[in-house]
């Protein structure tokens, strides 16, 4: 299982038994698997078409990772992590790391990004029922960092806005995905960032 771990959003692979995994081999397999979403979409994506594309054994892959939805989720996470990173503390105040880290989701969603999280996120409803797959591998630890950051914000005084922390994260990305899926309208760096201002309600 691949999990990220620390500010930086690092995909790392879990402590397993027997021979460790090769990182080179690893990133090798996310990255030919998101390279196939992005260029032929998830049906042709296949465990095979992964294997072919990585030059890795499918017995490889199949060790490594317990279904085919959860090979996508990691491939799309290794890819956000570098594309989307989590504002370290150094960036600035909270309400400034959330404005630049909205703004590059928002123009991120434009791209082939975009119809990526989108397919993946419907693979896993159309597979299991559910999205708590993508949430679980891909979601929480994202949004658990940024909801932390928000309330930091709030403790420090430089956010004024009330509500809940995670009720404020939801809001901000809530409505960029709602926007993205329905096409109500144009996303843009600019909006998401006065969406931010709009929600947390920074001083100064």
């Amino acid at each position: 299982m691949v999990i990220a771990k620390g500010t930086s959003d690092t995909v790392t692979s879990a402590p397993r038994r027997g021979r460790p995994r090769s990182i080179e081999t690893t990133n090798a397999i996310l990255e030919s698997a998101y390279s196939l979403m992005a260029a032929t979409g998830l049906a042709a994506t296949t465990i095979d078409a992964v294997a072919r594309h990585s030059n890795v054994s499918k017995m490889t892959i199949y060790k490594w990772w317990p279904s085919r939805e959860a090979l996508l989720i990691d491939a799309f996470l290794h890819h956000a992590a570098q594309m989307l990173p989590l504002p370290p503390v150094s960036a600035g105040t909270p309400a400034v790391r959330a404005r630049r880290h909205a703004a590059a989701y928002a123009e991120a969603l434009q791209g082939e990004f975009g119809k990526v999280q989108l397919a993946v996120i419907s693979e896993c409803i159309s597979k299991t029922g559910s999205a708590e797959l993508f949430y679980a591998r891909y979601l929480q630890f994202r949004r658990d960092a940024l909801v932390e950051m928000i309330a930091t914000g709030q403790r420090d005084g430089s956010i004024l806005a009330e509500a809940p922390a995670q009720d404020l994260y939801d809001a901000i990305y809530g409505s960029l995905f709602y926007r993205y899926i329905f096409g109500i309208a144009p996303i843009t760096p600019a909006y998401a960032r006065s969406l931010v201002d709009l929600v947390l309600r920074p001083k100064g």
